[in-house]
C-alpha cells in the first residue's frame, strides 16, 4: 500500500506565533495561516479564504518565533497531522500542519511595503550570518 502525506502552502500569519516547550525541552511553536484562492464564476471574481493551524518543533520553530509576527507572509512545507480528542463528550479533531520547513517571504521585519528604488546589490553575507 503507497501513502503520501506532504502539503505546500503560502500565506500570511493571522496572529503571531505562541511558543511552548515539551517535557523533554524541546520547542514547540504555532501559528494559523490565511491561504487565499481568487476564481471566477460568472463573469465575476470571487475570493476565498483557508485557515491552516501549523506546529513547528525544534530550533526551527524557535526562529518562527523570533522573526515572524501577524500578517507576515510564509511557505509552509511538511505533513497533515490529524489529532482527536474529547471535551465534555463531546469528541472532537483537528487537521493540522506539522511544518518540516518555513520560509519567510517578503521584506524584514518593519519593512516598508512599498518597493523602494532599485539599490546597489548587498554584499554577499556569510552562513554563519544567517540566524537559523
Amino acid at each position: 500500500m503507497v501513502t503520501f502525506n506532504r502539503v505546500i502552502l503560502a500565506g500570511n500569519l493571522v496572529r503571531d506565533p505562541e511558543t511552548r516547550f515539551l517535557p523533554s525541552g524541546v520547542a514547540v511553536t504555532s501559528f494559523s495561516i490565511a491561504v487565499n484562492r481568487r476564481y471566477k464564476s460568472n463573469n465575476e471574481v470571487k475570493e476565498e479564504v483557508s485557515f491552516f493551524d501549523v506546529s513547528v518543533f525544534g530550533k526551527t520553530g524557535e526562529n518562527c518565533a523570533e522573526y515572524l509576527s501577524k500578517g507576515r507572509p510564509v511557505l509552509v512545507e511538511g505533513r497533515l497531522r490529524q489529532r482527536s480528542w474529547e471535551t465534555d463528550g463531546v469528541k472532537r479533531s483537528k487537521i493540522e500542519v506539522v511544518a518540516d520547513n518555513v520560509q519567510f517571504l517578503g521584506g524584514p521585519r518593519g519593512a516598508a511595503a512599498e518597493p523602494s528604488a532599485p539599490s546597489a546589490p548587498a554584499p554577499e553575507s556569510q552562513d554563519d550570518d544567517i540566524p537559523f
